[in-house]
């Protein structure tokens, strides 16, 4: 379900994917958050471009692999809490990271966060869904309800 891939130059060295073609096995946003901490882990935050790219080319290299692997959109470990001010043009910046991380780096798809009851953020993988108006559905983030599976 998931291979860890170690590299030198980031300051967390090693990731790992974990995808589900199987419906019934992916999970919501709190589910994924446990299992990355108890596999002594934490859900990705991505401070940078280039730590962006480093998920982007595994993810390629995972599809290319012949696995098959299609559509499925992945957590990130983007999230928001305060619901009173989930309307507000404030909505944006209450976005924080799971583990801590402070970095402000965002990559939102087109007219991203749409906030209200979408708390969880969400890396867009629909290489088979029609280009929006952001271009593919593809690597960039979005917020989604934390109770859908992904």
């Amino acid at each position: 379900s998931g291979q860890k891939v170690c590299y030198g130059a980031f300051k967390r060295s090693c990731y790992k994917l974990a995808y589900f073609q199987d419906l019934s096995r992916r999970v919501g946003f709190q589910e994924a958050r446990q299992a990355c901490e108890i596999d002594g882990g934490a859900l990705l935050s991505l401070e940078s471009e280039a730590e962006q790219q480093l998920i982007e080319n595994m993810l390629q290299n995972l599809t290319k692999s012949g696995s098959g692997i299609s559509d499925g959109d992945f957590w990130i470990g983007l999230w928001r809490s305060g619901d009173g001010l989930a309307t507000s043009s404030a909505c944006p910046d209450l976005y924080q990271w799971a583990d801590g991380s402070t970095s402000p780096f965002r990559n939102w798809y087109t007219d991203e966060p749409s906030c209200g009851s979408e708390a969880c953020v969400v890396m867009y993988h629909q290489p088979t869904a029609n280009p929006g108006l952001g271009g593919p559905y593809l690597y960039q983030w979005n917020d989604d309800r934390c109770n859908m599976k992904h």
